[in-house]
């Protein structure tokens, strides 16, 4: 059997019916092997967050509060998938619970330790893949269907740096074909699902580590280079790879193809269809991405390959919230040097921020960056050690590629521009 990569979002398994609709869609793949990567259910990662917060401010109520809450949301979804209360999934999931709460307890009585925020995010988020695949694997064995968990912090080996974590690829690789090709190849013909937790894997140490902000499209390229599939599919509830998210741009057309270059273009600058690292490894080993809805699997969606003159059928936009706009200049009102650019971008590198637009003059340098509990708690304050910081939040940064300006005057109606970058083919608007 010909083996292929599917990931499936939160969005698809927000819910009973959502998991009951992933097994239906693995149905209409007879013929095909498939390594599963299943993302945190529904709000799962956002609610995590929310319980880290309030650890990290020890805040017991309000921790227990949210956990209690993430907990129902969970053995609700369980309640409908299974009648049967004794069934072995209920154990599953409150060990992994009993786990994720030991640790939040024992960070509690040790409160006046200093927690690093990177560290502690992801022993804590990463417990939301643990969750779905926990449900998704004991439904889809229910179902009929030959599937078995496998843990991805023992397939994919990282780095230590947590929240970003670099994978080990050679380590990686090795470990994910070794274990795919020994349970793919049992002496039974029929079909096999490999359920794997995206946007986590494990240091050398024995941290669990996670890959990015929606890292699991990133999981299932790492699997799909390492096994050399012909194409991996993301699963989404939308048509494809939209020229703009449907949710805030009413007319929104899908594209057909899409080239690899565009799409990391597009993942770059923030097009939450398509994590910023997904593209290199399929690109490297020619490997075809798929985006279809999970909601019409029937439906072509978009294929992302190698096509070396593509057009452009209308511009793109990619819109990205919560972002802070930073002005930095000397205290003594010098010029903006090479090596104060380098020091600047040591301390936002430091800190692991991500510059999304910058733009310089003489005697100013600005930078719009994601909102982040680093930015203020640590970043901006060593910043301010040698220059005079000014910063804006709550803005919007809008890019379009391929644009024209009846799509720049659109978007800019009736807003307050803080910031503009054109290119040949992309703009940038930092917008109040």
């Amino acid at each position: 059997m010909e083996t292929c990569v599917f990931k499936f979002g939160g969005a698809s398994v927000n819910s009973a019916p959502g998991v009951q609709n992933v097994a239906t869609i693995l149905g209409k793949y007879p013929g095909n092997n498939i390594v599963m990567v299943v993302s945190a259910m529904g709000k799962t990662t956002n609610a995590l967050e929310e319980v880290l917060r309030h650890y990290l401010a020890v805040d017991a109520v309000a921790m227990v509060e949210a956990f209690c809450k993430l907990k129902d949301f969970h053995l609700a979804i369980l309640h409908t998938l299974f009648k049967d209360k004794t069934h072995p999934v209920f154990e599953e999931l409150e060990t992994e619970f009993t786990l994720l709460q030991g640790y939040l307890r024992k960070g509690h009585l040790n409160a006046g330790a200093v927690k690093e925020y990177n560290f502690e995010y992801d022993q804590v988020v990463s417990f939301g893949e643990r969750f779905a695949t926990i449900i998704m694997n004991n439904y889809l064995v229910s179902c009929g269907i030959r599937s078995q968990l496998f843990d991805a912090r023992d397939l994919i080996r990282t780095d230590s740096s947590f929240r970003d974590a670099r994978v080990d690829w050679t380590f990686t690789s090795d470990k994910i074909r070794s274990e795919m090709n020994t349970f793919f190849s049992k002496e039974n013909k029929e079909q096999k699902v490999a359920v794997i937790q995206g946007f986590i894997g494990q240091d050398a140490s024995g941290n669990t580590t996670t890959l990015g902000r929606e890292g699991s499209d990133y999981t299932a390229a790492i699997l799909a280079h390492s096994l050399k599939t012909k194409e991996v599919t993301i699963w989404k509830d939308v048509p494809g790879v939209m020229n703009a998210d449907p949710k805030w741009f009413r007319n929104a057309k899908k594209l057909d193809t899409l080239s690899y270059r565009e799409a990391i273009e597009l993942a770059y600058f923030g097009a939450s269809v398509i994590h910023p690292k997904t593209i290199k490894p399929l690109e490297n080993a020619n490997i075809t991405l798929k985006v279809k809805s999970f909601l019409h699997p029937g439906e072509p969606g978009t294929s992302v390959m190698s096509i070396e003159k593509w057009s452009v059928p209308f511009p793109l936009f990619i819109r990205k919230m919560n972002q802070v706009l930073i002005s930095l200049s000397p205290r003594d009102f010098s010029f903006i040097l090479e090596e104060n650019l380098s020091d600047i971008f040591r301390i936002l590198a430091r800190h692991q921020i991500r510059v999304n637009v910058l733009q310089n003059s003489a005697i100013s340098f600005s930078v719009c960056v994601d909102d982040d509990p680093a930015l203020e708690n640590k970043c901006l304050a060593e910043l301010q050690n040698d220059y005079r910081v000014m910063y804006n939040k709550g803005l919007e940064l809008f890019t379009i590629r391929h644009y024209k300006q009846g799509a720049i005057n659109k978007i800019t109606k009736d807003r307050i521009v803080l910031l503009e970058q054109k290119t040949r083919n992309t703009v940038h608007l930092v917008l109040q």
